[in-house]
């Protein structure tokens, strides 16, 4: 019997959506006011499942704590409070769209919770626009 259980976190960053091999013009028909040079912030709400067997042992998928020491030391650590294009090695390159950041976060993740565990990791950009990624 496979069960999935859930951790919510969140952080705070800004960011700017914009291809340094576009011009300004090209990035702001594209991206609009996510373009500002300025950059902006957003408030993301996170939510980590994983899901897998029910240790008959302990009762527990995995452990609660467990995941949220990962999330907080794989992701809010790292992106809370940080201009993802500026801090965030991940991004130099990478446009932080909430597409790719939610990638990202799978990927480091993933590289922590043992492998016959299913991980999904949804990511609100703001209380309407959200996605999901379950590395498919």
């Amino acid at each position: 019997m496979k069960v999935t259980i859930s951790r919510k976190a969140h952080f705070n960053s800004a960011h700017r959506l914009y291809r340094k091999d576009w011009t300004f013009e090209k990035n702001d028909a594209v991206f609009g006011k996510c373009n500002n040079p300025n950059y902006h912030g957003h408030n993301y709400e996170l939510i980590v499942g994983v899901t897998g067997q029910i240790d008959p042992e302990t009762g527990y998928v995995m452990d609660v704590k467990i995941l949220s020491d990962l999330i907080k030391e794989e992701v809010e650590n790292r992106f809370d409070h940080k201009n993802l294009n500026l801090d965030v090695p991940e991004f130099q390159d990478l446009n932080p769209t909430a597409e790719n950041i939610v990638v990202v976060i799978w990927n480091k993740l993933r590289n922590k919770i043992q492998a016959d565990f299913d991980i999904e990791v949804i990511l609100y950009e703001t209380p309407r626009n959200f996605v999901t990624y379950r590395g498919e």
